[in-house]
């Protein structure tokens, strides 16, 4: 395989994945693309690096959270400095879906993320615990609560519209 090949399909196959990675911990989809963006420049810097890796996609999404988390500090810095919200995505960005992605916006921060990890990024549990740096068992329950909220959410929304 040609040296920029593997590269090429290393993005191909993880992008989509570790944008709702960056968007899990970010809630902005813009800034959730360009630290994915930022990651994967890093990634080829260091590419003879990451070819050896045992696992590249798992290499690049350590990389995405550390950088979503700087910027998610960085944003809470300026936030608390200029006294304002942080701004809510654009509805546009999810499409058909945009009941649920709004249901999911109103959990509560520690929800959002393992729902996003788990069920839009289709991270396995284990994955999700340790990019959260959280036991398996409180995802399991985050996921479980998420669950229980969303539904009850979506249910509601539902008898209104009809």
């Amino acid at each position: 395989m040609a040296n920029g090949e593997w590269f090429a399909q290393l993005y191909q196959k993880s992008y989509r994945s570790l944008v709702l990675t960056a968007y899990a911990l970010l809630r902005d989809m813009g800034e959730a693309e360009d630290v994915t963006q930022e990651a994967f420049a890093v990634a080829y810097g260091r590419r003879a690096r990451v070819a050896r890796a045992e696992s590249p996609e798992a290499w690049l999404r350590t990389v995405v959270v550390n950088l979503s988390r700087r910027r998610w500090r960085r944003r809470a810095t300026l936030d608390r400095i200029m006294r304002k919200e942080a701004e809510e995505p654009a509805p546009e960005v999810f499409g058909e879906h945009l009941d649920l992605h709004a249901a999911i916006r109103r959990l509560g921060d520690e929800y959002q993320a393992a729902v996003v990890l788990h069920y839009l990024a289709d991270l396995p549990v284990d994955e999700v615990a340790s990019i959260l740096d959280i036991p398996v068992g409180t995802v399991k329950s985050r996921l479980s609560r998420a669950r229980t909220a969303l539904a009850a959410q979506l249910r509601t929304e539902e008898v209104q519209d009809a």
